[in-house]
């Protein structure tokens, strides 16, 4: 039964067996559920429907969910977890770079996948807020460190005055970071703080999520001068000297 006080999750996989599990514990959790079993009737789902996450496999018939993703993306700022078989690195970048806010392994634990639908059900809710947020004085939302400059209000990165276009994600990484330059942040805590969750992250997704970051805003990306590296402890923005 459909209830309109509930968020709703639009599954989309092949495989009608992991479609019902997640039906099943997904709605024990509280969620209405749609489901989808191909890519294009993933995308007209999402834009008649609206949910508010959808759990998208990759490996699809009629369209892929990495391009179904990048149709639903262009249209809707829903959190996207991409579910796959495929553990390869070039899947998982391909599909941050998608707009896709997080990426899970198959086969994986109920509680797990859980865990990350709640975490960025939460993050959703606090990117909605502020942008629907009354503005105030900008330059109380503005974090300026050296060439670079955040306004949070429009989240909005420019680097030496020009603008450069980062995803939600990527913007809250460097927001993290930017709050507190010169601070050496590690991959956990960062994936604790910016994705929500502190037991069941991939640290790799951190590593995906600064690389692309760095290739927005750095000159160099194989060194750095904005977004550093210490290598085995974590990331920092460098302090302007």
């Amino acid at each position: 039964m459909y209830e309109e006080d509930k968020k709703t999750i639009l599954i989309v996989d092949d495989e009608q067996s992991i479609i019902d599990i997640l039906v099943y514990n997904l709605k024990k959790e509280g969620y209405n559920t749609i489901e989808a079993n191909d890519g294009v009737a993933a995308v007209d789902m999402a834009l008649e429907y609206k949910p508010n996450l959808i759990l998208l496999d990759i490996m699809l018939p009629k369209m892929d969910g990495l391009t179904a993703c990048k149709k639903i993306k262009n249209s809707l700022n829903v959190p996207i977890l991409i579910l796959s078989a495929k553990d390869e690195e070039l899947d998982k970048i391909v599909g941050l770079e998608l707009g896709a806010d997080d990426y899970i392994t198959k086969p994986f634990s109920v509680r797990e996948l859980m865990a990350r639908v709640k975490a960025n059900l939460r993050k959703s809710e606090i990117s909605v807020a502020k942008d629907v947020a009354t503005k105030k004085d900008k330059e109380e939302h503005k974090i300026e460190v050296g060439d670079l400059c955040l306004d949070t209000d429009r989240f909005e990165v420019k680097v030496r005055g020009e603008k450069v276009d980062l995803t939600v994600r990527e913007f809250e990484v460097l927001k993290y970071l930017a709050t507190q330059p010169g601070q050496i942040v590690s991959r956990e805590l960062l994936l604790e703080k910016v994705w929500g969750y502190e037991y069941f992250g991939d640290i790799r997704t951190v590593d995906v999520t600064v690389r692309r970051i760095r290739e927005k805003i750095e000159d160099d990306t194989t060194n750095p001068q904005i977004l550093v590296t210490k290598r085995g402890v974590g990331y920092y923005i460098a302090k302007p000297e």
